[in-house]
């Protein structure tokens, strides 16, 4: 985003000199001056610059000095705007925030976005589009910090790929009933569908058909997915299912339900899926054990080698047992590992039992 700012005001930098004056100002606002000429000198070069002016504009919503400083170090180009640009996007944020507090909160922790000024025509029309469609104000407010090349969209971008999310929803068995839900909860899962066209959305659900997946189960791969599906090719999907096919010598109906079993066969690449894979053998497990938990291709080789090597310090052999207690999130695992710690260090017998003597 600041090269979009950055190419509007460099012409010939390594002629020109500081501007003096912007130089004072951030001074006397106990800016890093140093931290922006090794990151952003450009915009010290500028023959206009609005200092002052968009630090008044952050203090009047609250920021300290302390914060106004931080703000401007990371994002030098914030003072390239005028105060008018400056005002109107404090007054679109505004419209998702509950108040100035969390405004001014946000744009300490997300100023690049903040200050990307160049959509506002845009930033606006998506804003009102998202809260119509049912989007609570503070998933928009994390679109905007997380995904802000969203907004950069025509709004007519993004309600044609919602419009054909909501068809194909229908078309694949989906109820109108559970349809504003699906789409809500796709959206807050992975905003960056929006990114795609509607025909590449289309061509890789037509893909999945063509592939013998029915129509229910191509909804369930969608919702496991959260959307990331359509970040994919049918190319690339192809080639992942080959690999998996000739890995775990499988027919086209078993590698169907490996797939809906553990979507990342879909999703990762071949390089990705090899190098786990080889990652997994090396720690002497067999492919028979990886076709019977594949979701363990979900991790990546350390997370596996970190879990093997502590459930080893606790004797249980990974080679002989089942790839369960290695799968989950880190808090799944972490209540797996308690339970074969527990059960290792639970006593034979209990020492409090009552005894039962014949009278």
């Amino acid at each position: 985003r600041s090269l979009l700012i950055h190419s509007t005001y460099t012409t010939d930098t390594k002629s020109r000199e500081e501007n003096k004056k912007t130089i004072e100002s951030l001074y006397r606002l106990s800016v890093d001056i140093k931290k922006i000429r090794r990151l952003k000198e450009w915009v010290l070069l500028q023959d206009v610059a609005y200092v002052k002016e968009i630090a008044d504009i952050l203090q009047e919503m609250g920021a300290d000095e302390t914060t106004v400083a931080n703000i401007l170090e990371r994002c030098p180009e914030a003072i390239l705007h005028t105060p008018a640009e400056i005002n109107s996007q404090r007054a679109l944020w505004q419209l998702v925030c509950q108040n100035e507090k969390q405004l001014i909160k946000l744009i300490g922790q997300f100023p690049e976005s903040f200050f990307t000024t160049e959509y506002h025509e845009n930033q606006k029309a998506n804003i009102l589009f998202f809260q119509e469609l049912g989007l609570k104000n503070n998933i928009i407010t994390r679109f905007l910090t997380s995904a802000p090349n969203i907004f950069c969209n025509p709004v007519e971008k993004n309600k044609n790929v919602i419009e054909t999310l909501q068809r194909n929803y229908l078309s694949l068995g989906g109820s109108d009933a559970n349809m504003k839900i699906w789409i809500l909860k796709l959206l807050s899962q992975n905003p960056f569908i929006l990114l795609n066209t509607s025909t590449a959305i289309q061509e890789n659900l037509e893909f999945l058909q063509k592939n013998y997946f029915t129509d229910r189960e191509v909804l369930q791969l969608l919702s496991k997915l959260k959307g990331f599906i359509f970040q994919l090719t049918p190319t690339t999907m192809q080639k992942s299912m080959l690999f998996s096919k000739n890995v775990f010598k499988c027919s086209d109906q078993e590698l169907k339900q490996l797939v809906l079993k553990c979507p990342a066969l879909l999703y990762y690449s071949v390089p990705v899926l090899e190098e786990r894979l080889e990652g997994l053998l090396k720690e002497g497990i067999s492919v028979a054990q990886i076709r019977e938990t594949p979701m363990v291709l979900e991790l990546t080789t350390q997370i596996v080698q970190y879990r093997i090597k502590k459930l080893s310090a606790l004797g249980y052999d990974i080679k002989s047992g089942t790839l369960e207690s290695l799968n989950g999130t880190k808090k799944d695992f972490e209540v797996n590992y308690g339970k074969i710690q527990s059960k290792k260090e639970r006593p034979i017998f209990n020492p409090v039992a009552p005894i039962h003597v014949e009278d």
